[in-house]
């Protein structure tokens, strides 16, 4: 057995390169490594620059960076190199096939079709029909794009095509790109543009985005190659107004994010989200990465009846300038210009070529979030009774009456959890008190806070009222 295991050692150490302990260099760019004790790795370079500092102070261990490596105390340093800092090595190219697909990876004969995506995001998604339908045929062209880049039977050159989704909160934003990149089966790196900054000051820089990424595929370059990026909350970045300091989060972080839109060679630290001296950097090409961005932009909805009320005038046929105002869906109708006005700058609009804007919750969507898909929130709930060996029944009263909450609350389906959680606390407190309890009911009297649930005990036909909010036990009957 442990030779099998010493096997499996060896496969898996050669996939990956050697790290310099001194400059932190991958075994691609520094050449072979030296290996000394505890399974440290240093570079040629290093090994020179020591032993000619050595040779020119005249004492055996001056200018050395780590002194005790040559005197014996080696069990003071770490004993190998972190596994988050060593990179997988890339594949030797063939011919001109640079662009390929790493095997493994889905290919152009299994890539489903834009009605399959939609299909299967129908299953976890409720509602965002139009933004479904956008995301899969933008996908599937994407890869097709990406897979069938070596076959040179043409001129042409297909473009990418990144996207810009903008929607209120507690939409599908972030849901519907996890759903998507589950199903291609696609590394996916998801990072919030609120913690980037310039470079050169305290934050992350633009580059940590695609360490998010690397570090999703394992540190594999290749696979990383072929992800998914979604940059969240990117109307964070817009350019500050009316501001005499100089924006380091807003539009130079905008700037700085046009070459990883566009696509170019950019280093990227490894295992660490900003550069320096004891952080290995590797390269990655963002050609065929996907780079998906969305935001809320609170306060769109004010620019854009601004520019639809500019067309109203004096008359009988005149437009109304409050014509907007009860138009639940205005973000459908935004574009560029809008966004150029809410503080994005056109080069940056410009590599988000695919703008889509998502529809807020209604009361009919949430009532289906409640139970129609696969994983929905009250059969999480159902599942946890289910343990106690316990049935959840909610009444169609009580989930209309948990969805008009949650619409008054103005955070989309992240409100139904919290009112979920509200109201289930007491349920979930005194149903393990009492073995004998085998069916509660949610009612909407209960939702409201003037009932109580309704509770049937095992084996017989009488229900009792769970005592709750100061409600007085009641005993009834069952037919």
């Amino acid at each position: 057995m442990s030779q099998d295991n010493n096997d499996k050692n060896n496969d898996k150490n050669k996939e990956y390169e050697d790290v310099c302990y001194i400059c932190r260099r991958p075994e691609s760019k520094a050449g072979k490594m030296l290996h000394i004790p505890n399974n440290i790795c240093i570079c040629n370079d290093c090994m020179q620059k020591t032993f000619n500092s050595m040779n020119n102070m005249g004492s055996p261990f001056a200018g050395m960076p780590y002194m005790d490596m040559f005197a014996g105390n080696l069990n003071n340093m770490q004993s190998e190199v972190p596994k988050r800092q060593k990179l997988k090595k890339k594949k030797a190219e063939k011919g001109k096939n640079k662009n390929k697909a790493p095997e493994g990876a889905f290919d152009i004969r299994h890539l489903p079709a834009p009605h399959i995506i939609k299909s299967r995001l129908d299953e976890y998604v409720i509602g965002q029909e139009h933004a479904k339908k956008v995301m899969s045929v933008a996908v599937y062209n994407h890869y097709k794009r990406v897979l069938t880049n070596d076959i040179e039977s043409d001129d042409v050159e297909i473009e990418k095509s990144n996207m810009l989704m903008v929607g209120p909160t507690g939409c599908g934003k972030t849901y519907l790109v996890k759903t998507l990149a589950r199903i291609l089966q696609v590394p996916l790196a998801i990072t919030d543009a609120t913690s980037l900054t310039e470079a050169g000051y305290i934050g992350d820089d633009v580059e940590s985005v695609l360490s998010k990424l690397l570090a999703a595929s394992d540190n594999d370059v290749e696979k990383a190659e072929h992800g998914i990026v979604f940059i969240d909350e990117i109307d964070k970045i817009a350019k500050k107004r009316s501001t005499n300091s100089r924006d380091v989060s807003g539009e130079s972080v905008q700037q700085g994010m046009l070459k990883l839109l566009e696509g170019s060679d950019v280093e990227v630290p490894v295992g660490a989200s900003s550069k320096n001296a004891m952080v290995p950097l590797t390269t990655i090409n963002t050609g065929n990465i996907l780079f998906i961005c969305g935001g809320a932009f609170p306060e769109l909805e004010k620019i854009i009846k601004n520019r639809l009320n500019k067309q109203s005038s004096i008359g009988f046929q005149a437009e109304l300038k409050d014509k907007y105002d009860k138009d639940a869906d205005i973000l459908k109708k935004v574009t560029t210009e809008d966004l150029r006005e809410f503080g994005m700058i056109p080069e940056f609009l410009g590599r988000l070529p695919i703008l889509f804007a998502l529809q807020a919750m209604n009361e009919d969507m949430l009532v289906e979030i409640l139970t129609r898909p696969k994983n929905a929130i009250l059969k999480q709930y159902k599942k946890l009774l289910a343990l106690d060996e316990v049935d959840l029944v909610f009444d169609d009263d009580a989930l209309h009456c948990i969805a008009a909450e949650a619409v008054k609350r103005k955070t989309g389906a992240r409100a139904l959890r919290a009112i979920i959680e509200e109201f289930m606390l007491d349920i979930m407190y005194e149903i393990p008190k009492d073995d004998l309890i085998g069916r509660v009911t949610i009612t909407k009297d209960y939702i409201e806070g003037c009932g109580a649930p309704r509770i049937e005990m095992r084996g017989s036909g009488e229900a009792k009222i769970l005592t709750s909010r100061n409600v007085p036990e009641i005993t009834t009957s069952m037919d």
